[in-house]
């Protein structure tokens, strides 16, 4: 089945995995442990248990309160806003070589709002007959 990106936050109880590798609220590891223990520890202290790597053996698991949740998830919608977009943009444009002045202007400040948000863009012309 296909990797999917999932969102930062609880995971409640669905913890495929029997035994997890748990680290506390302060970030001190607690070692491995079987899922029960993960949960059991979980309802003691009154947190929330949240995958932080899955692609290890065995995947690691973070006790956490709301506010720590909520904390990273602002972090981490910060630091995706800040990074650069993949992929290139393009805008194409095409008209007619008798083009009125009016609509002429119109695309041409068009085009510099394209050229401002960063796109390429590309103009085509035809030969009006």
């Amino acid at each position: 089945e296909p990797k999917r990106n999932t969102a930062f936050g609880s995971v409640g109880r669905r913890i495929p995995y029997r035994i997890v590798h748990v680290i506390n609220q302060d970030g001190e590891s607690l070692g491995n442990m079987h899922r029960a223990d993960a949960l059991k520890l979980m309802d003691q202290h009154n947190l929330k248990l949240v995958l932080l790597k899955e692609n290890v053996e065995p995947p690691v698991y973070r006790l956490m309160t709301g506010q720590q949740i909520h904390e990273e998830q602002l972090r981490r919608a910060e630091k995706k806003k800040a990074s650069p977009k993949t992929g290139m943009y393009f805008k194409e444009l095409s008209f007619s070589s008798a083009i009125a002045k009016n609509d002429l202007e119109t695309k041409a400040k068009q085009i510099g709002q394209w050229i401002d948000k960063k796109y390429h863009v590309k103009v085509t012309i035809r030969q009006a007959k």
